[in-house]
């Protein structure tokens, strides 16, 4: 977990937190500060000691977050609680937000946590946010998330790109699991992407970068290896479903796995879709996976977290 101050506005900072919690954006504007995403729950109270430590006394007044998957917006109920602030969701997610509908938020489909929060204001693409005393566009950013939002500030040539892209690829293309269109739209996003002038990405996960050239090259050739074969987005999806829910525990009885992932909507659909194996097979399969990338190890019947 590290604090990036380089090449940033000196109204800008960011949070760089792993996989389990996505990087925090914390600006410090005259008039109004804003944290962009929230991290996992279970990070909570890392992301308000964060949070209080870089403000030195001031409020915070305002969350924005560019998509409610849990890694990104987990942290939203603690930091209502501590400051009272206002908290802006996607505007096609609102109503969801405003009337808790777990299943449609995907909370109870991936068996993650996220305590119920509020939601003031709503972010629709087109709108510009002022943030840090420097104007950034909203743009859909479909693909990862249906709803997802990037933002962008043309005047610092910096674009927030939450899970549409990484250094090294985007998040997992969850509409396909389900039957649906995303592959489409993850290109849409990159070709979107590929318009803006920009010297500074600073995605969902991982360190800020520059090489905004090779980072689509990288993407597009990952969006290529999925479509050539929609299977293997969906065996990214049940491993990445393992690893995160391992990453939060750090240890799960082998005995556990089975009945966690059966009670995961997404697992079924993603089985009923892609594989149509017994359970316990996929189940063995995503073990066997984290074993071989050597991410994970058996230890006394549990499985273990290995960074």
């Amino acid at each position: 977990m590290t604090l990036q101050k380089t090449t940033l506005p000196s109204t800008l900072r960011v949070f760089e937190r792993g996989w389990l919690s996505s990087n925090n954006v914390l600006f410090l504007g005259r008039d109004e500060t804003a944290l962009v995403d929230t991290g996992y729950a279970t990070h909570a109270p890392q992301t308000l000691a964060l949070v209080q430590h870089a403000l030195a006394g001031r409020p915070l007044d305002r969350i924005i977050n560019t998509h409610l998957h849990s890694d990104h917006c987990g942290g939203n109920a603690l930091l209502q609680r501590s400051y009272a602030c206002r908290t802006a969701v996607p505007a096609s997610e609102a109503e969801k937000v405003r009337a808790w509908q777990e299943d449609a938020l995907s909370y109870l489909d991936t068996g993650q946590q996220c305590e119920r929060f509020s939601c003031d204001e709503a972010i629709a693409p087109g709108d510009t946010l002022r943030l840090g005393d420097m104007d950034w566009q909203a743009l859909a950013a479909p693909g990862h998330d249906p709803h997802s939002l990037i933002l962008y500030c043309p005047a610092e040539r910096i674009l927030i790109s939450a899970d549409a892209l990484w250094e090294n690829g985007f998040g997992v293309v969850f509409p396909e699991l389900e039957g649906e269109s995303g592959f489409a739209e993850v290109r849409a996003t990159l070709d979107l992407i590929a318009t803006l002038d920009v010297r500074l990405v600073i995605p969902g996960h991982g360190a800020p970068f520059t090489d905004l050239a090779g980072a689509l090259t990288r993407a597009y050739s990952r969006i290529d290896y999925f479509v050539a074969d929609p299977v293997r987005n969906a065996q990214n999806a049940i491993k990445v479903l393992l690893k995160f829910l391992l990453l939060d525990r750090q240890a799960i009885p082998l005995e556990d796995i089975l009945p966690t992932f059966r009670r995961m909507r997404l697992f079924r659909e993603i089985n009923r879709h892609y594989f149509r194996w017994p359970d316990e097979q996929l189940a063995q399969w995503a073990i066997d996976q984290l074993l071989k990338a050597r991410v994970a190890r058996i230890e006394n019947d549990r499985l273990l977290d290995v960074g």
